[in-house]
């Protein structure tokens, strides 16, 4: 059976160079009768999931660790314009770490949400086509911090398809901010929300 996590990466042959992590999201639960996604580290370890019941509250959506532990509560906010997101840190539902808004611009086609953190200009900037799983997140000065792709298997003629891609986050970005932004990609570009 071909396994969906990264291979070990080698080590990195430029000398204290530190190298991306590098994830692989399965759009899939653990639990049976639940939508959600199960992440892997590279060497197939359960680093953070995603559960959600049928029956859960809309809009709600909590990021937990491989134990269950509570990283990020992410909420759809109640009375605005657009597709508006906020992002908790643990379980708290005051004082959002970032609101992450659905961009509707047509002047800019490639720019899928921008991510803000109390202020009105842009923390991030998120481009791309979810659809085909081609994204990347960019920073105030356009470098990129995260980006997730399709996965490749190891084995040639193996597709993993829509449900299972990589992810890669570069030093210095939060891994579970990163796979927090997935979660809102899918809920405002994926045809069947699980919530």
């Amino acid at each position: 059976m071909t396994k969906i996590y990264p291979n070990a990466s080698s080590s990195s042959s430029d000398e204290g160079k530190i190298d991306p992590v590098v994830l692989t999201v399965w759009k899939k639960s653990l639990l049976l009768n639940c939508e959600g996604f199960t992440v892997f580290d590279p060497h197939g370890n359960l680093v953070y999931r995603v559960d959600n019941y049928m029956a859960a509250t809309k809009g709600h959506i909590i990021l937990m660790d491989a134990s269950g532990a509570t990283l990020l509560t992410i909420r759809r906010k109640r009375l605005s314009l657009g597709d508006t997101w906020l992002i908790f840190d643990g379980e708290t539902v005051e004082d959002p770490r970032f609101t992450v808004r659905k961009n509707v611009s047509l002047l800019n086609s490639r720019c899928l949400a921008h991510v803000f953190q109390k202020k009105s200009v842009p923390l991030y900037q998120i481009e791309g086509s979810y659809s085909r799983r081609c994204c990347a997140v960019y920073d105030e000065k356009r470098r990129r911090v995260a980006e997730i792709r399709p996965k490749e298997a190891a084995v040639t003629g193996v597709a993993f398809g829509k449900d299972v891609f990589r992810m890669e986050v570069q030093p210095g970005f939060d891994t579970k901010v990163a796979m927090g932004m997935v979660i809102l990609l899918d809920q405002m570009y994926a045809s069947g929300r699980f919530i």
